[in-house]
């Protein structure tokens, strides 16, 4: 029964021409996947478990879309899955003690003067510094990976509040924790390595 259903899975794969697809679409669905992911290896292995997917049920593909745009969605239910799945694993996120009390005063205020520096560059932009979107795309590497997700999805791909927390099946409340500790780490690298580079 098995080596049935895989026969017909074969036969059908090369009626639809899903391998002339793996050709065709595999370096625009990993480079997708690694500016969601920004981790080589993680985004190798979700455009396989794509093109997996794709084949297992490549009879239900009725040529409504393009198939670049259905292998789009398949990787995109991939990258919410693995983000789901490591926020399962229990992440604690915390900021070390000595780099949470920069932020506050001895008496647990916001210290002003712990802020970024203002910038005396030329660019009129940051980002327009090819420089700093380097220390810039580090800092965000390097943020646990559900940060990393919500700062990308938020802020990068621009989607809003509700669709990031529907796509990493998150609580409004941990969005906002989750968004608001990776800005102050994102702040803190950003001050440490671009505005005061050791």
């Amino acid at each position: 029964m098995i080596f049935l259903d895989f026969c017909q899975m074969e036969n059908t794969i090369r009626k639809t021409g899903l391998t002339d697809w793996v050709r065709l679409y595999t370096k625009e669905l990993y480079a997708w996947a690694l500016r969601k992911t920004s981790d080589r290896e993680l985004s190798q292995d979700l455009v396989q478990e794509t093109f997996l997917a794709a084949a297992e049920s490549i009879a239900s593909f009725k040529n409504e879309s393009q198939p670049k745009t259905w292998l789009y969605g398949i990787l995109k239910n991939k990258i919410a899955e693995h983000y789901r799945k490591s926020l399962r694993q229990n992440i604690t996120i915390t900021l070390p003690s000595d780099e949470i009390a920069t932020f506050f005063s001895a008496n647990g205020r916001w210290e002003k003067s712990a802020g970024p520096q203002p910038w005396q560059g030329e660019a009129e932009n940051l980002t327009d510094l090819p420089a700093f979107n380097k220390v810039f795309d580090g800092c965000i590497e390097h943020l646990p990976a559900v940060m990393n997700a919500c700062i990308r999805l938020r802020f990068l791909d621009e989607k809003k509040g509700e669709q990031v927390c529907q796509e990493l099946g998150l609580t409004t409340t941990n969005y906002w924790q989750l968004i608001h500790r990776a800005k102050l780490q994102l702040r803190d690298c950003l001050e440490k390595y671009w505005f005061r580079p050791s």
